[in-house]
Order: structure tokens, then sequence, then C-alpha cells
């Protein structure tokens, strides 16, 4: 016996009905793996695939090598370059942390993590980085008359000596260094610093932007040349809210990462975008 038609009519709908639910189920299931797929491959870390890196290395220079075909410039050994060559950085893979102790989730950001305490108040930011990297290598050098940044409210210096009243401990000296994070940003630094033409770039320099309400700074840490004259370097920053200095990846290039090209332009780094003309320099 057939069925009738009012049958075979609701037999239809109900298949439609549970192979749309089934399709559904199905394409919402895959989206959802995709996404959880996409938010592990974000938080890889970039230095679990880097061959621009020896995972033992305990400094910037040793930790990463030049590229085949580049050698590092010889610089000299007192020299804020050779300082931050010398930079100690914490264990591979170390993750960057916050002034308050949690960890950055952005992993694509970085590749490594400056071996540097960092005080546990939301100070120690971006240009307060360049500053403190830059303070240290001048303390390091008993060159406390050199040590002065000047603050945004007058665009004065303020002299470590001065601080300092004869004092010239480094609790002193972190002090005055506290000090001077508390008036000075992005735009007080780059207002004090030299215009350098960008291919005329220096172990040491600064790219920075003074924006409206924030601006960014980046560290030159180390560059390394070919027999073409081609060069590379590498970058380092902190960042909003204070947090570990770490050393950048290079977001348009993995294969050259964590080194970029030295070229005109604009520079695309993880958290900021630069311009040639954003670098600077000190002149003391």
């Amino acid at each position: 016996m057939r069925p009738s038609r009012p049958l075979l009519l609701l037999f239809s709908l109900v298949f439609v009905a549970l192979f749309t639910a089934t399709l559904f189920l199905c394409t919402t299931t895959e989206k959802a793996e995709l996404d959880t797929i996409e938010k592990v491959i974000e938080t890889l870390k970039p230095e679990d695939t880097s061959t621009q890196l020896d995972s033992l290395g305990a400094t910037v220079e040793a930790r990463f090598p030049c590229p085949a075909g580049y050698h590092r410039a010889t610089v000299d050994q007192n020299s804020f370059a050779q300082y931050l060559r010398d930079l100690p950085l914490k264990p591979h893979s170390a993750d960057v942390k916050y002034y308050n102790g949690e960890v950055k989730q952005n992993y694509a950001v970085y590749c490594a993590v400056v071996d540097m305490d960092l005080d546990p108040v939301d100070l120690q930011q971006c240009a307060d980085a360049v500053m403190r990297l830059r303070g240290e290598y001048l303390f390091e050098q008993e060159r406390y008359a050199d040590i002065h940044f000047d603050f945004l409210s007058d665009s004065k210096p303020r002299y470590f000596k001065d601080y300092s009243k004869g004092d010239y401990s480094y609790r002193s000296f972190r002090k005055y260094m506290k000090y001077v994070f508390s008036y000075a940003n992005t735009a007080s630094l780059r207002n004090e610093l030299r215009t350098r033409p960008m291919m005329d770039m220096h172990i040491g320099d600064v790219l920075i932007q003074k924006g409206r309400p924030y601006g960014h700074a980046v560290i030159v840490i180390d560059m390394c040349v070919n027999d073409d004259g081609v060069q590379l370097y590498m970058l380092a920053q902190s960042y909003m809210p204070a947090q570990d200095t770490q050393i950048l990846t290079n977001p348009t290039d993995a294969g050259l990462s964590p080194w970029y090209t030295l070229a005109d332009g604009e520079i695309r780094t993880p958290e900021w975008s630069f311009n040639a003309s954003d670098l600077r320099y000190f002149d003391n």
C-alpha cells in the first residue's frame, strides 16, 4: 500500500528540515574549528618556526646571528651600539610580562625578551624603555654628567647629577629614571633627539612619533650588512601598559624576521608603522 500524498509531503518536509539542520550544524562546527585553528596560529610564538636564532644565545648578538651572506660591522667596545648588542636576554620562549606580572598574550609581536627588571608601576612604556637603555649605558660608563632627558612641560633637561646630589649609586639612578618616566614621553623625547636620514641609520637610533594623544618609539639594537652594501637592522620596544622590553618580529618578512631591510619609506612593525622621517638619534 502506497503512502498518501499528505503523508509523502510530511515526510519530505521532515527530510528537508533534518538535512538543513545537519548542514547548518556541520557548517557551524567547521567554522568553529577554523576559528580555533586561527587562534592557535595567532598565539604561536614566531621563534617556534624562525631559523634566524640560536635558542641558547644569552645576548642579542649571540641569540640572533646575521643571515647568510651578512656580517656585523665592527663597533667600539665601549659604544652604545656594543652595549645594545650585549643586552642580556631571558631564556628562549620567555613571555613578555606587564608591570603587574600578567603575560602579554600577543606572541606574534616579539621573538625575545630583554632580561632587565621592570618596576611594578605603569611607567616604563615605549619612550621610557628607550631612555632606560640610554641611561643604563651611560651609567655603566660612569658618564654621570651625560645622563639627562628633557621634560615635556618646558622642554628643558633634568640632569642625573643635579638629582643625585652626589649620590651616584645604582639605587639613586633608578629613582632618577622613575622621575624622568613620570614627566617625559614620546613627544619630549622626539623633540630632544636629532634627525638623521634613514639610509644613514646607526645602532642606537630611534624611530619615534609623537601622536595625539599617544605616540610610539622603538630603538635600533643591532645591524648587519652584506658585500653589496645592503643593510639589515633589528628593533626593540616596550609598549602600553608598561612591559618588558622585547625584540620585535618583522611582520612583512617572516623569513628574514627579526631583521628588517634598511630602505626609505614606511616601516611596518607589529604594533606601529613609522616613516623614514621618524628616525632620530642621541647626540651625547
